[in-house]
């Protein structure tokens, strides 16, 4: 090889490496960006940035598909988005734009799907609970949308398997966000003895203990999940009080799409109740 061509090779590789590098600490930068959204007191400027964010990640993923701190990323930022911007608005029009509320529905399903898909990758790199929380959550809900679908209906027992094992993990991850999903998840569950809202009821105090009673999620879980079927109206007043009072200033935008679902379910509570 001459002198001449094994610099260029030299130079060639060293330039791809530092390509590699830039984008490896730019997938950093974007993995763990989390935070600064989470803060944020604006859930429309959140709602308005989010997309770029996460094509930004997909983007990234494109370039670095092994990054597990990156797939985690995805698989949180699109259940987020789904559930805070997409679904909730659905939920809200299901009583005045059915055309317009199964839109955004079949949105929903997409969008937990590209979810799922990207935490089972990560999942495939190694077990944690984070991937194993956000991978659950956005296949359960996925399912959720779906019920009119045999096939993936059947997906639950595999869903429920990765969320026992998050639990078994860390119990503690993001304060109680096992516990707090599983207090809906146990008024679904099947083939398990005694009494679900019991289990639902042990998770969400746990969440509670977990959270210092600072997150509205528990609160709101509880009272959708487990008084409205019970129809035990004076707790799910209770339960939306507690919420709409705690403080957003801790898990900032997590705990003002909280309230806001806790203000919908409020303004429906002669529809959700007979007495």
């Amino acid at each position: 090889m001459s002198p001449l061509l094994a610099l260029s090779l030299v130079l060639a590789l060293a330039g791809c490496s530092l390509r590699q590098a830039a984008v490896d600490r730019l997938a950093d930068a974007v993995a763990g960006g989390g935070a600064t959204y989470a803060s944020d007191d604006d859930p429309e400027l959140v709602r308005a940035a989010a997309p770029f964010s996460l094509k930004l990640t997909e983007s990234l993923l494109a370039e670095t598909p092994r990054h597990k701190a990156l797939l985690a990323a995805a698989a949180r930022g699109f259940t987020q988005y789904a559930y805070a911007f997409v679904q909730q608005e659905a939920d809200e029009l299901e009583d005045t734009d059915i055309a317009r509320a199964a839109v955004l529905q079949a949105r929903a399903r997409r969008l937990y799907r590209r979810a799922r898909d990207y935490g089972l990758r990560g999942l495939a790199l190694g077990e944690d609970a984070e991937l194993l929380y956000w991978t659950s959550a956005a296949w359960a809900s996925y399912i959720g949308l779906s019920k009119n679908d045999p096939e993936t209906l059947a997906d639950l027992p595999l869903v429920e398997r990765m969320i026992e094992r998050a639990l078994a993990l860390d119990e503690t991850y993001e304060r109680g966000a096992i516990h707090t999903f599983l207090i809906s998840y146990e008024m679904v569950r099947q083939g398990v003895p005694g009494d679900a809202a019991d289990r639902a009821r042990r998770h969400f105090e746990r969440a509670v203990e977990l959270s210092g009673g600072m997150d509205a999620a528990p609160f709101v879980a509880l009272a959708e999940a487990v008084s409205v079927p019970a129809q035990r109206r004076a707790e799910f007043d209770g339960l939306l009080d507690r919420a709409l009072h705690i403080d957003a200033a801790r898990n900032r935008l997590a705990n003002l799409v909280m309230q806001r679902r806790a203000r919908w379910l409020r303004s429906r509570t002669d529809r959700l109740f007979t007495d």
